[in-house]
């Protein structure tokens, strides 16, 4: 029996494909643990299978550590990388598939990743050339069936061969110049894991650009009058005109003018303007708004974003778009919406009403702006959160303009002006659908009016100091990319997070580490070409011309080569100048980020993060002197800079995935552990085998728990008030 093979991207799109296109029961079978689905749609036999992401990666030819390495392959994951072994399963499912197949269809995502990801199956597993493409941005039944009714007869060449462009430009500088900084480090006896790439090399001098900026900063003193009066019961702050003094002596005189003197109200102004809706989401958009209300960082909100998608409930979200076309059916989705509880009411105010979303400036070949389907699925909390902000933006652009007001008082003392202003909304429009996102300061306005005297309740002389530039971000440092045309919408957070990753950056407000200042200083001084904006930029725009069919990929990479034989080839003369100053910044660097605290025992050594056979621990530095240790939970674990209020030891923070970190005491004779013996009066009995629950220690205190343990894994929290 011969079949169609449909292959999509991520497992849980091929149980969506299978289950929107069958026409009868959907027969799930399972081979090595990987499951794939037989269904039949319009008479005809298809089977469903899945990739898991990459299942093949690029490797170089040769073995060895040296640089520079220009030839390289394509190779199943599992065979690079013991991280990947999982997909040997599913390259050996496909290939069993593929045997019986007469046609083939990519239903992998619609960007150059996925188009990447189909066609190496369709080269080294499937054996062929060519498929047909199923193009969609939503996993709804009703696109996935207008996406394999539509399917176009051939798959998009140009998409396949920019990406692969770009994985090979990504590969080549990645693999070379990680090794360069990595090898210039071992010339000196020492070793660091270092590494640099296309984007990376710049992302960072951005960081460290603005870190020098803040370090060379000199701040200058100013002064500013503030008045706060009485005008009608209604408590004002009024500052000078001028603002800002830069001369103490005029800011006193004034002052001293104004001090005591009756004070007046001397003009009202009153000025209305119109709010235009907000544009929909982007991807950058969603990351900067999930950021700046949630503080979840962008890598995190790609990852949930991508999880929503996964369970149909929005739009694709890997897109540049801002723009809703009216071919997604905003009627439908609206509608569908409001069967959901929390936006019946206003979905059903936007449904009386012409619909036209206020769209965007920026467009997306492949995709519209980020949206719900109308759709439903259980989400947690993180997920819910942005979930909610996707749909309350995607109502918001459908409403109407919201009607602000702002007010300025002017008041007058001794000739002297002072300026008070508020605004208020006076038309909601668009606010109420957003709510509660909009984040707006609302004045309400006093019912005063000129000539009106007001009673002085204190008048303040501010001394102030100009402050230094902010740091970036990881959202705002995302943002500053798109706007460089530095990587794409799918990599930046990435970079970002490679960036922490190998300790050349720190802490949430983005600061440059010792290295990563010292690697960016010495990469300008010996080796700037690394570091060059323009020519990874040079490299986009001919990686976006490939995709439009203008130039050849082979050309791309050839040019590439060329460029970086001649860094390296520099870089190799001053490799070991190179490597002192690498190995001296990461010595400094390793020790600021494992300093926990003064060592309790010998008052004099520091207590350091250290690893070991058994995993992390701490220990203090004066060993063999002093040899105190503490063992660590089997988590990630990193420095808080924090004192246990209860017995005075440093503390550590824990760091699980999608959960917020827990500071916590490693002391284990803290008192903060200790279990009270009322609590083993009261018998507790698992509500899932009947056994008697003990009391067990953890990293984050003594928590109940079943015997039963590995077969029943039931706990229970201890509350406060017990403890």
């Amino acid at each position: 029996m011969t079949y169609s093979l449909l292959i999509s991207e991520k497992p849980q799109a091929a149980q969506k494909i299978a289950n929107a296109l069958a026409d009868g029961k959907v027969e799930k079978k399972q081979k090595n643990g990987i499951a794939y689905y037989n269904i039949t749609h319009d008479g005809k036999e298809i089977v469903v299978a899945c990739a898991v992401g990459h299942l093949f990666n690029l490797a170089p030819k040769t073995k060895g550590w040296s640089y520079p390495v220009f030839d390289f392959e394509w190779k199943p994951s599992y065979q690079i990388q013991k991280s990947s072994a999982f997909t040997k399963k599913y390259v050996e499912v496909l290939k069993s598939l593929v045997k019986n197949a007469d046609s083939f269809y990519n239903f992998c995502d619609v960007d150059m990743e996925g188009e990447l990801i189909f066609r190496n199956v369709l080269r080294f597993i499937c054996e062929k050339e060519d498929a047909k493409r199923a193009y969609f941005s939503t996993l709804t039944k009703e696109d996935l069936l207008n996406a394999y009714n539509s399917a176009k007869p051939h798959i998009d060449i140009d998409m396949a061969e920019s990406g692969e462009a770009r994985h090979s430009l990504d590969w080549l500088y990645g693999i070379n110049l990680s090794r360069a900084l990595t090898l210039a480090v071992k010339t000196t006896g020492k070793f660091a894991l270092l590494s640099s790439g296309r984007v990376q090399g710049p992302a960072l001098k951005l960081i460290v650009d603005k870190e020098k900026e803040i370090q060379a900063f000199k701040s200058t003193p100013y002064w500013q009058i503030e008045l706060i009066g009485d005008v009608k019961k209604c408590i004002l702050s009024a500052w000078h005109e001028k603002d800002k003094f830069w001369d103490k002596k005029e800011a006193e005189t004034i002052f001293k003018n104004v001090k005591g003197k009756e004070v007046i109200v001397s003009e009202i102004k009153k000025s209305q303007f119109d709010q235009s809706p907000p544009t929909p989401f982007d991807l950058t958009t969603l990351q900067m708004e999930s950021y700046r209300l949630f503080r979840i960082n962008p890598k995190q909100t790609l990852e949930i974003a991508q999880r929503l998608y996964l369970a149909g409930v929005i739009s694709y979200p890997r897109t540049s778009s801002q723009q809703l076309p009216e071919s997604i059916n905003y009627k439908k989705i609206i509608t569908a919406l409001a069967k959901q509880e929390e936006y019946t009411a206003l979905c059903k105010e936007l449904l009386k009403k012409p619909l036209k979303p206020n769209n965007g400036k920026k467009t997306d070949p492949a995709h519209p702006a980020i949206h719900p389907t109308g759709e439903t699925a259980s989400l947690d909390s993180r997920d819910a959160k942005v979930y909610d902000l996707i749909v309350k933006r995607t109502l918001a652009t459908f409403s109407d303009k919201a009607t602000r007001e702002t007010m300025e008082i002017d008041i007058v003392a001794n000739k002297e002006k002072f300026i008070t202003k508020g605004s208020r909304t006076i038309e909601k429009g668009w606010h109420k659908f957003y709510a509660p996102y909009v984040k707006l300061n609302e004045t309400e306005f006093p019912d005063i009016k000129a000539d009106d005297k007001v009673k002085v309740k204190d008048l303040q002389l501010h001394s102030k100091e100009t402050q230094p530039p902010k740091r970036y971000t990881a959202a705002s440092i995302v943002k500053e990319l798109e706007s460089r045309s530095l990587g794409t919408k799918s990599t930046r957070s990435e970079i970002i997070d490679t960036l922490y990753q190998r300790n050349y950056i720190k802490n949430e407000s983005i600061e440059a580490t010792e290295l990563g200042m010292k690697t960016i200083e010495v990469l300008q001084k010996y080796s700037p070409d690394i570091l060059d904006e323009q020519l990874t930029r040079h490299f986009e725009e001919e990686m976006d011309q490939i995709q439009e069919g203008k130039i050849k990929k082979e050309k791309v990479l050839e040019e590439a080569k060329k460029v970086l034989t001649k860094i390296l080839e520099d870089f190799k003369k001053k490799e070991k100048a190179i490597g002192e100053k690498l190995a001296e910044a990461n010595i400094e660097t390793q020790n600021e980020a494992n300093y926990i605290g003064k060592c309790p025992a010998c008052k004099e050594g520091d207590l350091m993060l250290r690893r070991g056979k058994f995993g992390i621990f701490v220990a203090c530095n004066k060993y063999p002197e002093c040899k105190t240790t503490f063992k660590l939970p089997r988590l990630y674990i990193k420095p808080s800079k924090g004192i246990c209020k209860v017995c005075g030891f440093p503390t550590v923070l824990v760091i699980k995935a999608r959960r917020q970190p827990q500071e916590i005491c490693f002391n284990p004779d803290c008192k903060s552990k200790d279990v009270e013996k009322d609590l083993l009066k009261e018998k507790r009995v698992c509500p899932k085998c009947g056994k008697e629950l003990v009391i067990r220690k953890g990293p984050f205190g003594p928590f109940f728990a079943c015997p039963g343990y590995p077969n029943c894994k039931h706990i229970e929290a201890i509350k406060k008030k017990e403890k």
